[in-house]
């Protein structure tokens, strides 16, 4: 089976001489999927003209030829597009090409903060969207886990690097930088750079969302993140336990001083569902959630049921939203997913990957 960097070598070759560089150095290859033999990715051009639908299709067919030279693979996908860049579109110097950005935080650990967010992150692919992950907790990175890849990024230039790709999601991680085992004994202006170098120099492209997985807490870390990151928004994840719902509280403090919208609470592990259990079992006081989001005036998102599953999932390095799309947490995930896009003005498209082989 290829690898990203082996495809994104391939597709070096595919170069644009009018804009002086090559598809991937341009970041124009996006939602890059490997299963097996079956590569499918986006090829989404951002071009300073119009073009015509033939140029856009010549190019299309100079990345799948390219793709095919690769040993063992069998089909290739592409979906290819064009857009007209405007001069001075967007000055951001951060992430200049995403649309959304949204922080999902929590006031303490062991929430299931990163489980929210990685598998939000899969719903918005699932529903046509093109999205971005980026793991900012330094010091308990769990994408690499919880995505299945440990691939180390690839440079695009001198100083930038592209994010890694796996379920049709756009990643990036401290996990893939470092060995598994190597704890992150840094002080905070490390955790400060590290965490600029994330915003600044990785080529996330033209992407609607990219999910940021909050550090827990409101220390050094959020407040680079929340003063750095262009955020459009932020979710607060809790279960309903008081001691979870009081540090919720002060997460939505914090993003309330720093003048980033709360686009509402998550109650995550609301109930049991489970083989041996009749019905939904109330194990820490379901319905708190929405109960703080009332008095607070921010919307409640839902409920997320605790399921074996989902632990699972995510040790597998498979989602719950992929591996049983049906399942009642999987269903309040996509729901949540279509409440966030929603909130913010996103359309939910249809599954733009012609296959769907990520799932696969």
């Amino acid at each position: 089976m290829a690898s990203t960097s082996e495809v994104h070598a391939a597709l070096k070759v595919v170069d644009l001489p009018d804009l002086k560089s090559d598809v991937v150095s341009l970041g124009f290859i996006r939602n890059l999927v490997i299963s097996g033999g079956a590569i499918a990715f986006d090829l989404a051009l951002a071009l300073p003209q119009e073009v015509p639908d033939s140029w856009v299709q010549q190019q299309k067919q100079r990345c799948e030829q390219a793709v095919r030279q690769l040993d063992g693979v069998t089909s290739v996908h592409i979906k290819a597009s064009a857009s007209v860049r405007k001069p001075g579109a967007s000055q951001r110097a951060v992430m200049p090409e995403v649309k959304h950005v949204v922080a999902v935080a929590s006031g303490k650990g062991g929430v299931g903060k990163s489980t929210t967010a990685a598998n939000l992150a899969v719903a918005l692919v699932r529903a046509g969207h093109r999205v971005g992950l980026l793991d900012a907790d330094i010091y308990g990175p769990s994408m690499p886990t919880m995505l299945g890849v440990n691939e180390r990024p690839q440079p695009a230039s001198d100083k930038t690097m592209h994010p890694v790709s796996a379920h049709g999601l756009s990643i990036m991680s401290i996990g893939f930088l470092v060995e598994q085992d190597t704890p992150m004994v840094w002080r905070g202006p490390m955790v400060h750079g590290a965490l600029n170098q994330f915003l600044e120099q990785v080529v996330w492209g033209a992407l609607d969302f990219v999910i940021v997985d909050m550090p827990p807490g409101t220390g050094d870390a959020q407040l680079t993140l929340t003063q750095r990151a262009p955020l459009s928004g932020a979710i607060i994840v809790t279960t309903p336990q008081k001691v979870s719902l009081i540090d919720a509280r002060k997460g939505l403090k914090m993003f309330e001083q720093v003048k980033v919208p709360v686009l509402g609470i998550v109650e995550n592990m609301s109930y049991l569902i489970a083989d041996g259990v009749d019905g939904e079992l109330d194990l820490f006081g379901r319905g708190s959630a929405a109960i703080a989001a009332k008095e607070l005036g921010v919307p409640f998102l839902g409920e997320i049921p605790l399921e074996p599953a989902v632990s699972a999932s995510g040790d597998s390095g498979v989602p719950i939203v992929v591996r049983d799309p049906e399942c009642r947490a999987a269903l309040a995930f996509t729901a949540l997913a279509a409440r966030v896009a929603a909130s913010l003005g996103a359309d939910t498209k249809s599954k733009q990957l012609e296959t769907m082989v990520w799932q696969a």
